[in-house]
């Protein structure tokens, strides 16, 4: 069982250049960053994990690619995802050459883990209205993919271009969110795995996940619980499913904190 991090990162907490050192060197396999590009004061929308307000690491992410692009600089194994990249609010032409430049410069550790969004205010402050969110970024990354992978790509939206550099691992996409058929219909189509957040349920799911790959004709997606956190117990449970890879949550905080944080972690490996 591998086991990766993932933290918000942002202008108050440990930076994420001296977190990826630190996660390399316990042995960690992965970093995960999420992304949030602003957050609109009405807050019309309420959190999505039920607080009665929202934390404020929200309000003070770091755009994840940027931010690990510092990770890649200082660390050599370190597998360096999104999670979640918002994919309906992003551009998908300069996000693919992005992402393709970040995989290419590590040496092909990026993972594109993506989603659809919770903030009504925060999606349609990019001109998507949030009914359409799903739709918008299953056509974003299917850009991206395209992109990535062919020489001369064309896609609804952009005539046949080149794009490079291509990325060197693909990337592999994760597609994150709670199980549903909707969700796996989108796994299934165009991503390598479910990222179900908090891993609650994943034993039930798994035969609905396999039958929507089965229809598409493809291989059984990969499943990676996300913003776990530990015990012996449920590691080994995941173990027994087949779950190769884990990524725990890390408090947003100063590095004492967070350092202790990742040596209780470490114990697990």
């Amino acid at each position: 069982m591998r086991l990766g991090l993932t933290m918000f990162a942002t202008d108050q907490s440990m930076p994420v250049h001296e977190l990826a050192r630190a996660a390399e060197e316990r042995g960690f396999s992965s970093l995960f960053l999420p992304e949030h590009t602003h957050i609109p004061v009405s807050r019309r929308t309420p959190p999505a994990n039920g607080d009665a307000e929202l934390a404020e690491e929200y309000k003070r992410t770091h755009d994840p690619l940027v931010a690990l692009s510092f990770a890649a600089a200082v660390t050599e194994r370190l597998r360096l995802g999104t999670g979640i990249l918002l994919a309906a609010q992003r551009e998908p032409i300069v996000t693919a050459k992005a992402i393709a430049t970040l995989d290419h410069l590590s040496g092909g550790r990026v993972v594109a883990g993506v989603g659809f969004g919770w903030n009504v205010e925060e999606i349609e402050n990019h001109g998507v209205p949030y009914r359409q969110r799903r739709e918008v970024a299953r056509r974003n990354v299917l850009a991206m993919r395209a992109l990535w992978r062919d020489e001369v790509a064309a896609f609804d939206g952009f005539e046949p271009s080149w794009s490079w550099p291509k990325p060197i691992s693909g990337p592999p996409v994760y597609v994150g969110g709670a199980a549903g058929p909707k969700l796996f219909a989108h796994v299934a189509e165009y991503a390598e795995g479910w990222m179900p957040i908090g891993g609650r349920g994943i034993k039930e799911a798994l035969p609905a996940l396999r039958e929507a790959c089965e229809k598409a004709g493809r291989p059984m997606a990969r499943v990676m619980p996300f913003g776990t956190l530990p015990t012996h117990a449920k590691l080994g449970y995941y173990a027994e499913l087949g779950i190769e890879e884990t990524v725990l949550g890390v408090t947003s905080g100063p590095a004492g904190s967070v350092l202790r944080q990742l040596d209780e972690y470490a114990r697990f490996m």
